[in-house]
């Protein structure tokens, strides 16, 4: 479910499309077409409703949060490269930040969605660059 969380997340901010979701969850079903939670999602049809029994399905007990944050940055880093406006990217971050589980808001590197533009506020876009790409490479060995 981390894997899915993150699509949830991401469709909350545009980042990803919905067809992206789709073919990741069909990917993920065909897979593992014996898990509950992957099927009752293969079922539903309405994307609002799949991202919010994505957020309230997560098992606090069960949840890894390397796999989770290592598909965060992953698609994060694609969208970073591809996004020209870094105010609009750190707007987004933020919301991104408000909406993760309330257990990893505090953890690195998801602490830094929270202040990482601080800067911009100073003109200081550099430094918010470096901010977000020691972000994004958190996981990297």
């Amino acid at each position: 479910m981390e894997e899915l969380l993150v699509y949830a997340l991401l469709l909350d901010e545009n980042i990803i499309t919905e067809e992206e979701y789709n073919q990741r969850l069909n990917e993920r079903f065909l897979d593992n077409s014996e898990d509950e939670h992957l099927l009752h999602l293969i079922w539903e049809t309405d994307i609002t409703n799949a991202r919010i029994y994505i957020k309230t399905h997560i098992d606090d007990n069960a949840f890894d949060n390397k796999r989770f944050g290592r598909n965060l940055m992953n698609k994060l880093s694609v969208y970073y490269q591809n996004c020209p406006d870094i105010k609009r990217f750190a707007n987004q971050m933020y919301r991104l930040w408000q909406n993760l589980p309330e257990v990893l808001q505090d953890k690195e590197p998801f602490f830094t969605l929270c202040y990482a533009d601080d800067f911009l506020s100073w003109g200081d876009e550099a430094q918010t660059r470096n901010i977000y790409e020691k972000m994004l490479n958190y996981y990297k060995d």
